[in-house]
C-alpha cells in the first residue's frame, strides 16, 4: 500500500504502553473511532499474551506486535512462526542479517520491521556501543540497507534519518517512526526519546506510520492530540 493510500486512522500507531489488559482495553475503546492501529509492546503483551492481541484484532483494527525479536537465527524464526495466521500486521526484529533473514524465510502474513537504531540512542550511545564516535544516521542507513536487501518490509527508525532513506532506498519499503511528539509543548514526564521530531515532520520525512504513546496518554485531552496529529499527516500527505 502506497503512502497515500493509508487511511488516516491507520497512520498513527497508538502505543498500548500499559501494565494491564484492563487499561489496554480502556484506550482502544477511547481512540478506536479516530485511532485504527495499535502497538503492544513487551510490557503488555507479557501482561495479557496473545487474548489482548486477538480482542484489539477482532474489534476491527490492526496489531503492531513490537517484541524486537533478539536471539540466534533459529530461535527468531520459530518465535516468528507464532505469529504466523494471527491476524497480525508488523513485528518488529532487532539483530544483524542472519537474525533478520531467518525472521523473512518464515514471515508468512505477517510484515517484518527490522529495528534501525532505536530513538532512545544518541550519538554519546555510539561511542559507549563502539568505542568510537559513530555517526547514528549513518548507522540507521546501513542497517536499513541491509534490512530491505535481505527481504524485511519495514524498517523502524527515526524521522530525523527517514528522509535520507526515502531520497536514497527508494518507495518500495515501509517506514514506521517512533519518537513522535505534538507540534504544541507537552510535558512528557520521564521522556526517554532522544531523536524525536512531529508527526508532520515524520510524514513529510517520508514515514508511513507513526508510533505514539505518552503524548497522547499523559494529555489533558488525548483526543485533541490525536485530532491534532492527523490534521497535520492530512495536510501533509494532501500537498
Amino acid at each position: 500500500m502506497k503512502p497515500g493510500q493509508i487511511p488516516l486512522e491507520e497512520r498513527i500507531i497508538f502505543a498500548l504502553d500499559f501494565d494491564s489488559t484492563e487499561k489496554a482495553k480502556q484506550w482502544v475503546e477511547l481512540l478506536e473511532h479516530r485511532v485504527r492501529f495499535y502497538k503492544v509492546g513487551l510490557q503488555l503483551f507479557l501482561a495479557g499474551w496473545f487474548h489482548i492481541v486477538e480482542w484489539i484484532l477482532n474489534r476491527g483494527h490492526k496489531v503492531m506486535v513490537d517484541l524486537k525479536f533478539f536471539d540466534v537465527p533459529e530461535t527468531v524464526k520459530l518465535a516468528v512462526r507464532q505469529l504466523r495466521n494471527r491476524g497480525v500486521t508488523f513485528a518488529t526484529v532487532h539483530g544483524n542479517d542472519p537474525i533478520l533473514r531467518a525472521a523473512v524465510e518464515e514471515k508468512t502474513d505477517v510484515k517484518i520491521l527490522a529495528v534501525t537504531v532505536l530513538t532512545s540512542f544518541g550519538e554519546e550511545d555510539m561511542v559507549a556501543m563502539f568505542g568510537r564516535p559513530c555517526r547514528v544516521e549513518d548507522l540507521v542507513f546501513s542497517r536499513a540497507k541491509r534490512a530491505i536487501e535481505i527481504g524485511c518490509d519495514g524498517i523502524v527508525s527515526s524521522g530525523l534519518e527517514a528522509q535520507r532513506l526515502r531520497s536514497q532506498l527508494g518507495d518500495k519499503f515501509l517506514i514506521v517512526t517512533p519518537g513522535i511528539r505534538p507540534g504544541k509543548n507537552i510535558e512528557i514526564r520521564e521522556d526517554d526519546q532522544k531523536r524525536i521530531v512531529t508527526a508532520r515532520q515524520a510524514i513529510l520525512n517520508g514515514a508511513d506510520h507513526v508510533v505514539v504513546g505518552r503524548p497522547i496518554s499523559t494529555a489533558t485531552d488525548p483526543l485533541a492530540v490525536v485530532v491534532s496529529m492527523q490534521e497535520e499527516i492530512r495536510r501533509v500527505s494532501a500537498a
